[in-house]
């Protein structure tokens, strides 16, 4: 693997969020300022949005991570293609509320219960909805109506909204006005500028103890951010196969020629041929070509033929070069 070649403690372009990778561009230091603010207040919603891979999630770990557990009792809701009724189920099971052959009526007076023992407790709760655009209208207005519970002088729940950029206008819709209502503060968490797509590459690598091997150029990083757009989990993927194509091919140096070649590997893999396929109707075949363009599938590809190819490699060093392959190990 690539982190042994170039010296790195872990991997460093993982796709799932961690918080020792975060990285504060402008735009997460803005959306965190909404987000304490959001917890200061201790009531309403807070709302933010951005594109696939833009760093909500990150940006989430990395708040629970900085939570005072001691006075905030926090949940999190990531399935959100649920039905109204369904949703308070979540709700109920995110807290640990036993919601289990109970009628609605009877889950929300468990919910309001266990509200009201966290704020005698001298604590907050607060409930954090992921991918919230998928929430239908009528389950959003139960997670409105959640918000009705509260004492004399406080709310009982306090919501954060995460959704894609389609959210924002579901919010502005005239039967969504009661909960626009209740939003106190609402962002939207733009892409990496072509600096901060460098400091953010540059970030990640240092957190594994990267010492300039292999060096990056500034025609490469400019590249880089052409091509993804400056979207993390996009400069994630791109890195972690250029990397790989780096150990393959013993590279000390990326420059834009190599960020071409990447380039054109991946885009090989999202336009792959149609051709017949034993057993498979033509309609499956198109449906299995647009299946190999979806980032996921790719990013599962990738890591099969990493596996294939560093057994492969490691086996011809064996055999054809053994000093050679030994340090590669060392």
């Amino acid at each position: 693997m690539y982190e042994k070649f170039y010296g790195f403690t872990s991997k460093p372009f993982q796709l799932k969020p961690d918080p020792r990778f975060f990285y504060g561009s402008k735009g997460h230091k803005r959306a965190m300022s909404y987000l304490d603010y959001g917890i200061s207040q201790g009531e309403g919603f807070i709302v933010i949005t951005g594109e696939i891979g833009a760093g909500k999630t990150t940006l989430m770990r990395n708040l629970f991570s900085e939570l005072d557990t001691q006075n905030i009792v926090a949940a999190q809701i990531v399935n959100t293609h649920v039905d109204s009724e369904d949703i308070l189920r979540l709700v109920a099971g995110a807290f640990g509320i036993d919601y289990e052959n109970v009628s609605k009526a009877s889950m929300l007076r468990r919910i309001e219960q266990f509200l009201r023992q966290v704020d005698l407790q001298g604590k907050r709760a607060l409930l954090v909805v992921d991918e919230a655009q998928n929430l239908t209208p009528r389950a959003l207005e139960e997670l409105r109506m959640l918000s009705n519970f509260q004492t004399d002088d406080k709310c009982l729940l306090q919501t954060f909204l995460l959704g894609q950029p389609e959210f924002r206008q579901i919010m502005h819709s005239p039967e969504m006005q009661q909960l626009y209502q209740r939003i106190i503060a609402n962002y939207h968490l733009g892409p990496l500028d072509i600096i901060e797509t460098r400091d953010y590459i540059e970030h990640r690598l240092i957190t594994v103890g990267w010492k300039n091997n292999p060096r990056i150029t500034r025609e490469a990083f400019m590249a880089i951010h052409n091509f993804t757009g400056g979207i993390p989990r996009k400069i994630n993927s791109f890195c972690d196969r250029l990397f790989l194509m780096g150990y393959l091919e013993e590279l000390r140096e990326f420059t834009a020629a190599e960020i071409g070649n990447v380039i054109k590997d991946i885009q090989q893999d999202i336009n792959v041929p149609r051709q017949p396929v034993t057993g498979k109707t033509p309609q499956a075949v198109d449906d299995l070509s647009e299946n190999y363009s979806k980032s996921d599938q790719l990013d599962e590809r990738l890591n099969r033929m990493e596996r294939a190819l560093t057994t492969v490699i490691d086996t011809l060093n064996k055999l054809m070069h053994p000093t050679k392959a030994n340090s590669l190990h060392d």
